[in-house]
C-alpha cells in the first residue's frame, strides 16, 4: 500500500537490498571457475588421482526383509569413483534400519559394501566425515594424493585431509557433476535389472532381503564399465586430458563362451556306458540339480562368505559365478 511506501521513504528504507553476505564478492563466478580455477586445479593430478563423489538414492522392494516399517523406505547411496574409470570405491548404503536382522552375523569388515544407519533424510555430516576419513586413511595406506570433487551441501563437512583434497564445484548447470552425468543413471540401470531378474519360484524365497538388495547393488556398481566413467568425467569437463583411455575391466564369460566350454566338455566326456563299466557305479552318480537347488546352493555358498571371508574380493569371483549360473539358466 501506500502508507508503507511513505513510511520507507520517510525513514530512508525504499529500495534498499539486503546487505550481502561476507565474502560473497571473492567468490568466482561459475564461468570463471570452470574456465580457470578447474583447469589449474587438474594439471597437477593425473585422471587416476581425479575422484568425484556424490549422492544417489534407490528404492527398497515392498516387503523386503530386514527393511523398516515405513513404507517406499530408500537407500542413499554414497558413491565415488576417478576420472579414468579405473577405481570404483565401494559403495556405502545409508538406511533407516540401525541393526537389519538380516545383517546380524555378516562379517561387516569384508563385504565389498558398507551400511550405516542416517536420518530420514539421509546422509547426515558425521557419517559423510567418517567415510571421508577412511577414504583419506585408505589413500595414505597406499601412498596417493588425490583430488575430490564434491557439491557443496550442509552434509559435506570440510576436513582437513592428509592425502586427499577437498574442492567444492560451485552450484550451476554447466558444472553438473560426473556423477549426474550418466553413472549414477547407469548404475540404477543395472541395479533394476537384477532385481527384475529375481526369481522366486526358482531362488526359493520371497522379495529379496535388504541384504541381498545390497549385494545387487555392488554388483551393480561392478557393471558400471570404466569407458563409461571416464566419458562422464569428460562430459564434465572434469579430466586434464581428454584423450585419457579408459582402463577395461575384464568382463565375464559370454553365452557364446559358455556354450563352447560346454560343448568342448561335452566332446570330452564319456558318451553312455563305457566298456566294461559297472552299472552300480553309474547309478552312484548324483542327477542334474534343478535350478532351485543350484540357486540354494549359491544361497548358502554366499552365506558362508559372508561369515567367513577374509577380502572383499572373494565376492567378486562369487559374482561372477552367479552371474554365470544365470545365463546358462536362462540360456
Amino acid at each position: 500500500g501506500g502508507w508503507l511506501a511513505r513510511l520507507g521513504a520517510r525513514h530512508g528504507l525504499a529500495g534498499k537490498k539486503p546487505p550481502a553476505e561476507k565474502g560473497d564478492a571473492e567468490q568466482p563466478t561459475a564461468e570463471h571457475w570452470a574456465g580457470a580455477v578447474l583447469p589449474g586445479l587438474l594439471r597437477s593430478y593425473a585422471p587416476a588421482e581425479i575422484f568425484a563423489c556424490g549422492e544417489t538414492a534407490v528404492l527398497l522392494p515392498a516387503g523386503a526383509p530386514g527393511k523398516g516399517e515405513s513404507p517406499g523406505e530408500r537407500l542413499t547411496l554414497l558413491l565415488c569413483a576417478n576420472a579414468s574409470g579405473s577405481e570404483k570405491v565401494p559403495l556405502r548404503a545409508v538406511g533407516d534400519s540401525p541393526r537389519p536382522r538380516c545383517l546380524r552375523g555378516v562379517n561387516l569388515e569384508q563385504m565389498p559394501w558398507s551400511y550405516r544407519a542416517g536420518s530420514p533424510a539421509g546422509l547426515t555430516a558425521p557419517l559423510f566425515a567418517e567415510w571421508l576419513r577412511e577414504f583419506d586413511e585408505g589413500m595414505r595406506r597406499r601412498g596417493k594424493n588425490v583430488l575430490l570433487l564434491l557439491a557443496k551441501h550442509e552434509a559435506h563437512p570440510y576436513l582437513q585431509l592428509s592425502n586427499v583434497r577437498m574442492v567444492f564445484v560451485p552450484p550451476a548447470t554447466a558444472l553438473a557433476q560426473p556423477l549426474d552425468r550418466g553413472i549414477a543413471g547407469d548404475l540404477k540401470g543395472h541395479y533394476r535389472r537384477r532385481l527384475l531378474r529375481w526369481l522366486p519360484a526358482e531362488r526359493g524365497a520371497g522379495q529379496p532381503s535388504l541384504l541381498d538388495v545390497l549385494h545387487m547393488l555392488a554388483q551393480a556398481w561392478g557393471d558400471v564399465h570404466p569407458g563409461l566413467i571416464a566419458s562422464c568425467f569428460r562430459a564434465a569437463g572434469v579430466t586434464p586430458d581428454a584423450s585419457a583411455e579408459a582402463v577395461s575391466a575384464p568382463g565375464l564369460l559370454s553365452r557364446e563362451q559358455l556354450e563352447r566350454d560346454g560343448d568342448l566338455a561335452a566332446v570330452d566326456g564319456d558318451e553312455g556306458m563305457a566298456e566294461g563299466e559297472d552299472a552300480g557305479e553309474l547309478a552312484a552318480v548324483p542327477p542334474c540339480p534343478s535350478e532351485r537347488e543350484v540357486w540354494r546352493s549359491l544361497a548358502t555358498l554366499r552365506r558362508y562368505l559372508e561369515c567367513q571371508a577374509t577380502s572383499p574380493d572373494l565376492f567378486q569371483a562369487f559374482y561372477e559365478l552367479e552371474d554365470a549360473v544365470h545365463m546358462v539358466s536362462a540360456g
